[in-house]
């Protein structure tokens, strides 16, 4: 955490029209909370989306792309969760017990971390005022909970509005990627930040999802920058254009 916040923010309103936001992007546990995992825990996908962190940076510092940027592990608070949902201070992950969360605290929780980091969130919307939101999620190659398989090495997942989305999807499949359409997950189901920060603004936005294993280096991670840059360019002029 910078200067106690749980988040940090790099890069100014420039001319791409475009904001980032990394809702999983630390694994930072501040010192006064015990979760009570073991600590190798930290460095896997339950603890943060890996990988999120230096591409948000690269967007930001190379591509001109302002991006808000989590600095809390999700394990002490997801803020990709409502407020009201119990996975907003999780108890288990991919069949980790978490104990430390169990009978912690959630509204002191969501004081020190969740609604500050949506309120600077919502300012810095105000403040750039992009013409299309982008929201980066990684995602593990293989659950320990499960056999589902995972082929696909990014996805776009949405709720209401999939106009960005569908752009996005062909033209990433044009690059030859294997694209998920609202998988592994479903923005039907796990939509918080873009619902309250892009569908009920009524502003594009898109939520991707990269496989981890795609920018576990910095080389990954700046290949996806430059192709993520491209991409959401030519989706918000497809946007404007149609």
């Amino acid at each position: 955490m910078i200067d106690g916040q749980p988040f940090r923010q790099v890069g100014e309103a420039g001319p791409t029209g475009l904001l980032c936001v990394a809702d999983h992007a630390s694994d930072f546990v501040p010192p006064d909370i015990e979760l009570g995992i073991d600590p190798a825990l930290l460095a896997t996908h339950i603890a943060l989306d890996i990988g999120v962190g230096g591409l948000a940076d690269r967007l930001a510092r190379r591509h001109r792309i302002p991006a808000h940027i989590s600095t809390v592990s999700r394990l002490v608070c997801d803020m990709h969760r409502r407020e009201d949902e119990p996975a907003v201070v999780p108890t288990t992950s991919d069949g980790h017990l978490i104990p430390g969360n169990i009978g912690a605290n959630v509204e002191k929780r969501l004081d020190r971390f969740h609604r500050p980091y949506h309120a600077a969130f919502k300012t810095m919307i105000e403040t750039v005022r992009p013409r299309l939101l982008v929201a980066l999620h990684s995602f593990t190659p293989k659950l320990e909970s499960s056999e589902e398989e995972r082929p696909w090495e990014v996805a776009l997942l949405y709720n209401r509005d999939n106009s960005a989305a569908q752009h996005a999807i062909r033209l990433f499949r044009e690059q030859g990627l294997t694209v998920g359409d609202n998988q592994p997950y479903s923005g039907k189901q796990l939509n918080a930040t873009m619902d309250r920060h892009a569908e009920a603004r009524g502003l594009p936005y898109l939520t991707i999802e990269i496989r981890n294993d795609q920018i576990a280096t910095e080389a990954g991670q700046s290949r996806w920058a430059t192709m993520i840059a491209d991409i959401t360019g030519r989706v918000l002029l497809a946007l404007e254009n149609s």
